[in-house]
Formats: C-alpha cells, sequence, structure tokens
C-alpha cells in the first residue's frame, strides 16, 4: 500500500500505539492531543515501543505531535480516534473532523462499547464514518474489529481493513453495529459469570482466574469456542447446554457486588484491591508478565 498521511486524535495508551504500528507500515502519523502532558511524554512511550518490538529508529521520526486539531489533520487520508470513552465528547471530535478533514476521509472510532452509528449520528456524510476497535496494547494485539453500521458504505470498510491488514493487523469484519461489538460482547459475558460466581462464594477470584488461565483459556488463543464445539461434537454441546444454560447468571444490570466494590474505592492495582489484593510489585509483574509475552507473540508473527 502507498504510504500515506493518517490522523490520530488522542495520545493516550491506545492513540500512541495505533500511531506507532501505523508509522512501521511506512505512513507518517499525525497525532492531536490538548493536554501538554500527553504530547510531551509521547516520545518515551513510543521509543518504549520501539525498543519492546526491536523497530528502527526511524519510524518515530514519521510521527508527530499537535496542539491544534486542524493542524494535524489538514490533508489526511485516515482519521483513527481514541479519545475517552465519552459519548458526547466523541461526537463533539468527530464534528471537528468534518469540518477541519475532506469529504474523502475516513473517521473511524475507536470506541470499546459506544456504537459508531451514535457517535457519527449528527454528520453530514455518514458513509465515511467506521468503527475500529484496537485492543489493548494495539501495537502488541493483532485483532481490529471493523464495524459497518448502516450508512457506512462498502469502500470504507474495504479501505480501512485493507490499511489495517497491511499494517500487520488481523481486521475482521463486523457486520451489525451493535454496543460492544463481538469481542467486548463475549469479554464481558464472561465477566458477568465470573463476578457472579466470585460474589455467591463459589469460589475466591484468585481460584477464578487459576480455572481460566489453566483451563480452557490455555487453548483459547489457537482454538475459538464455536471451533471447541465442532471439535467436540455439537450434540455434546447441547448436552451441557440443556443442564446449564438455565443456571448462568442473567442479570440484566452490574451485580450489587461491583458496585459495592467501586463504591468503597476498591478499584484494582491501582488502589491496591479490587477482586484481589495487589501491592506495587504484584502488580507490575503481571504488567511486565502480559507485556513480555504479547511483544514475544509480535516479533513471532513479525518474523512469519
Amino acid at each position: 500500500m502507498t504510504a500515506q498521511t493518517i490522523g490520530v486524535v488522542g495520545a493516550g495508551l491506545m492513540g500512541h500505539g495505533i500511531a506507532y504500528l501505523l508509522a512501521a507500515a511506512g505512513h507518517t502519523v499525525r497525532i492531536y492531543d490538548p493536554s501538554a502532558e500527553w504530547r510531551d511524554s509521547l516520545p518515551q512511550r513510543l521509543e518504549v515501543a520501539r525498543e519492546l518490538l526491536g523497530g528502527d529508529q526511524a519510524l518515530l521520526g514519521r510521527i508527530s505531535a499537535h496542539d491544534r486539531m486542524v493542524t494535524a489533520m489538514e490533508d489526511v487520508a485516515f482519521v483513527f480516534e481514541a479519545a475517552p470513552e465519552k459519548l458526547p465528547l466523541k461526537q463533539q471530535i468527530f464534528a471537528e473532523l468534518e469540518s477541519t478533514t475532506a469529504p474523502s476521509t475516513i473517521l473511524a472510532s475507536n470506541s470499546s462499547a459506544i456504537p459508531s452509528t451514535d457517535i457519527g449520528a449528527r454528520l453530514k456524510h455518514r458513509d465515511r464514518v467506521v468503527g475500529t476497535h484496537f485492543w489493548n496494547p494495539p501495537h502488541l494485539v493483532p485483532l481490529v474489529e471493523v464495524i459497518q453500521n448502516d450508512a457506512t458504505s462498502d469502500e470504507t470498510v474495504r479501505k480501512t481493513i485493507d490499511l489495517l491488514r497491511e499494517a500487520g493487523r488481523e481486521p475482521v469484519h463486523v457486520k451489525k453495529d451493535i454496543p460492544g461489538f463481538v469481542g467486548n460482547r463475549l469479554q464481558h459475558a464472561l465477566k458477568r459469570e465470573a463476578i457472579a460466581l466470585v460474589a455467591a462464594g463459589v469460589c475466591d477470584a484468585e481460584t477464578l482466574d487459576t480455572v481460566v488461565k489453566s483451563g480452557f483459556g490455555a487453548r483459547m488463543a489457537v482454538l475459538g469456542p464455536l471451533e471447541q464445539s465442532d471439535l467436540v461434537g455439537l450434540d455434546l454441546t447441547l448436552d451441557i447446554q440443556n443442564v446449564l444454560i438455565a443456571d448462568l447468571d442473567n442479570s440484566t444490570e452490574p451485580t450489587q457486588f461491583l458496585k459495592d466494590k467501586v463504591a468503597s474505592g476498591k478499584l484494582g492495582m491501582r488502589t491496591g484491591e479490587g477482586f484481589r489484593r495487589w501491592t506495587k510489585e504484584s502488580a507490575d509483574a503481571v504488567r511486565e508478565r502480559l507485556r513480555n509475552y504479547l511483544a514475544e507473540q509480535a516479533r513471532a508473527r513479525k518474523k512469519k
């Protein structure tokens, strides 16, 4: 693919990773962020990504940070929005993007759950609005869900998938724009049952995490849930579901157990306690374990 100029809105955790992977693919990337703190820390965070993946030093020169959207988004072919998960904010950003970019510029939202239908609802040229849900960290995790809403043109979807595939991602076409798309619906269905089991005293959080990591989770990188069902047979799958489905948690709102944790300030690693207790050392060990595993997988994909 011919090198293009691409805009990214947001220099945070997701934005800098998206910028890195696009620059590594040969594109020029301009990042807009109103926060001087995020812009100033960007070079250091990009260098950490480069060292982790062994990238060419020159690729960092293709990334620039800007404090004005109109400057950053001039003549860009794509824009990837990676702003906080607030619908009014995203709608405001997309309104500004519509007024500062050409009608042919593809406007992509990296929302984790908000449909792009809602984000682009007030725009005139809605055919160029698409969802692109990267997974954290985007320069290490290959999947990108490309979500087509009712107004998104087929050409927008095709160009977006082509760009991401050429950049070494694994884009998938999600054909309906529903909250949470595919990945987060699956992830939070699992979390709903996990939290319910701990809240009911069936097991503690450590046991639950061990069951996932050392049980079915150990095979999920190479065997999806429907592949696994076909592998063991749909008759067995049906037999198990006949026993199990009616007993699964079917709450239509977050559990009181989770609400109470948040209300009491037990937010997870950053506060020292969530579902589990954390020291700075134990939390850092988890982050390092995850980062090293994902980096190893990314380097292995690059060699293929």
